[in-house]
């Protein structure tokens, strides 16, 4: 860097003087995020990269859901949907069956706790969603409504059990050519008709439809055995049973006898 300066007689004179440029250390500005806070504050952006942060504390919130009162311990930075997934272990409720109040206002499940203002004993409202309750009654219904089939079911499936067992001691006996009579058969197949028309009435789906069905196919399988049966027994013949009776003389007569007097 080149500087003047006046010398004893006034004139001024040139010298050059060097001066060495140390290098100063670099300070590198990280790049800051801001995000905006529900209520209208500007803060810095959560970062993402939380090995270096010390953990959040704990908090315990109190809940009141109707006339019940729960306590619950969390992060502190935890958000509404974590909230609702430990009051699932507490009132049944599934985490979309759930509406939480903050301060008056429903949070979502994405809003962080520390940053709506939820502090240490902080009181939670709970509400069950209206659309669930219109949900679970209708799950009710259908529940309600399977359970029936299936007890229904369970009732003509014993009638089958016994009647199949007719059906085999029929089988039974016309095989050792034992005529069967005729009115015997015809009855056992209109009762087993009449648990067809059960089977028919009963309104059932999924994994009771598949047992309305089987019972189905041994009705009709039973139905079937049958008329090949009435068949088979048309040409047994029947056994005429004959007794020899045997004849005894008639006893000797008894010789009469005369009194005098």
């Amino acid at each position: 860097m080149m500087k003047k300066r006046s010398n004893g007689y006034g004139k001024m004179s040139e010298s050059s003087t060097t001066t060495s440029t140390t290098s100063m250390p670099r300070i590198e500005e990280e790049e800051v995020e801001w995000e905006m806070r529900p209520g209208g504050m500007l803060v810095q952006k959560r970062s993402d990269n939380v090995k270096d942060l010390p953990p959040a504390p704990n908090v315990r919130l109190r809940v009141a859901y109707g006339a019940l009162r729960y306590e619950i311990s969390v992060n502190s930075s935890a958000t509404f949907g974590e909230v609702k997934k430990v009051l699932t272990a507490e009132t049944g409720l599934q985490p979309d069956e759930q509406r939480v109040m903050f301060r008056g206002k429903e949070r979502e499940n994405g809003h962080y706790l520390d940053m709506c203002g939820v502090k240490d004993r902080s009181k939670l409202i709970l509400i069950q969603d209206p659309s669930s309750i219109e949900r679970r009654f209708i799950e009710m219904r259908r529940n309600a409504k399977i359970q029936n089939a299936y007890r229904a079911i369970s009732d003509v499936s014993m009638e089958v059990d016994k009647l199949v067992d007719q059906v085999s001691a029929i089988e039974k006996s016309i095989s050792n050519r034992v005529k069967v009579p005729e009115v015997q058969i015809t009855t056992l197949i209109e009762m087993l008709m009449r648990q067809a028309i059960k089977l028919d009435n009963i309104s059932a789906e999924g994994d009771a439809s598949a047992q309305k069905n089987l019972q189905g196919k041994r009705v009709q399988k039973c139905v079937e055995s049958l008329d090949v049966l009435k068949i088979s027994n048309a040409k047994v013949k029947p056994v005429i049973v004959t007794t020899k009776w045997e004849t005894f003389d008639p006893p000797p007569s008894v010789a009469q006898w005369e009194f005098f007097d």
